[in-house]
């Protein structure tokens, strides 16, 4: 792996990608963020993860943008990263990283992990590409946090120092799911008997909702259907008050619960943001939810939550932005993290 400060010349073209645990992102950059030949690939269309990044390389699209020239790759994925082995939690695909970097030529390869990549996008959104749902004005000096349920419940933030903002790399999906009401409590109670530790994932990414789905089937004596999380969202939007409706409520105010101690954790006054793939898929029914008053239900710090603004992230892409500025950041020889 590159140790010391690279070469310019590699900077561009630019492999970009952002590997979840249900589909792989990637683009060309072809300069400083100009992203070209953009594709969404399913993880479950190939065997691994060497797969997927081929049949992308040879994409007519991604061969007009430069493909064949790459030489630098940066990629995110839904995984901690710690040495040359990567097991994703969320997927089976399992690589080397050396081993990746040596089967397509690369002469640079950086693997972040996606929310640490998503949070240094933040300060390069453009207001179209957010939603805010209540609070203030963020602080542009002030930690920011971010929290993201998909395959799986993505958690990182930005914590100001000088002139550069540090993104955080964590594991914070998998704290301790903490009950707030006495129906959640039951849901823990029952969570439980399967696991020893309930997560905050558990219950709170788009598994966790097909099973929050089944298990409040179970405490309201209701016979639930065979449905995906998708499913679940799609009925709910078309179908208040039911068994899908409650529970995506259900699911929105534990989400509530979760950002609000990410909130409270990192001072975030810079405001909470909120990735992943199911909350922009149901914007209109979260800002309908108890999602904000569960948010700002923390006693003694209520009036402080209060101010804090949550935006809901549009962007299908916007960790590509992150990637790059990360990229950009190491290619210069400046710390990023």
């Amino acid at each position: 792996m590159q140790t010391e400060r690279p070469d310019m010349k590699y900077r561009f073209p630019c492999l970009i990608g952002d590997v979840g645990g249900t589909n792989a992102r990637f683009a060309i950059e072809t300069k400083a963020g100009r992203f070209e030949a953009a594709a969404v690939l399913s993880n479950r269309d190939f065997p691994d993860f060497e797969s997927a990044l081929h049949h992308y390389l040879q994409r007519s699209g991604s061969l007009a943008a430069g493909s064949r020239s790459v030489r630098s790759a940066a990629i995110a994925i839904a995984n901690p990263l710690d040495g040359d082995r990567v097991k994703m939690t969320n997927s089976g695909w399992a690589f080397s990283i050396e081993a990746v970097r040596q089967t397509f030529g690369f002469t640079i390869l950086r693997f972040f992990n996606d929310f640490t990549a998503l949070a240094m996008a933040i300060p390069y959104l453009p207001p179209q590409a957010l939603i805010q749902c209540g609070g203030n004005v963020p602080r542009k000096d002030k930690a920011v946090g971010l929290i993201g349920p998909g395959t799986g419940l993505g958690v990182s933030g930005l914590v100001p120092c000088g002139r550069y903002f540090f993104p955080l790399e964590t594991e914070g999906g998998h704290v301790s799911f903490s009950p707030f009401s006495e129906l959640e409590m039951e849901i823990l109670a029952l969570a439980k008997k399967h696991y020893g530790h309930v997560s905050a994932e558990r219950l709170i990414s788009g598994p966790g909702l097909e099973w929050l789905y089944r298990l409040l089937a179970e405490i309201g004596g209701e016979t639930p259907e065979s449905l995906r999380a998708c499913e679940i969202t799609e009925k709910a939007q078309k179908q208040p008050g039911s068994l899908c409706d409650r529970t995506v409520e259900v699911f929105c105010r534990m989400l509530g619960t979760v950002a609000g101690n990410l909130a409270l954790t990192l001072g975030a006054q810079g405001g909470i943001y909120i990735g992943g793939g199911i909350v922009p898929r149901i914007v209109k029914r979260f800002e309908a939810s108890g999602f904000r008053e569960r948010f700002e239900a923390k006693g003694r710090f209520s009036e402080y939550v209060s101010r804090i603004p949550v935006f809901v992230l549009m962007d299908t892409f916007a960790a590509f932005k992150g990637v790059s500025a990360m990229m950009e950041r190491y290619f210069q020889g400046e710390p990023f993290i």
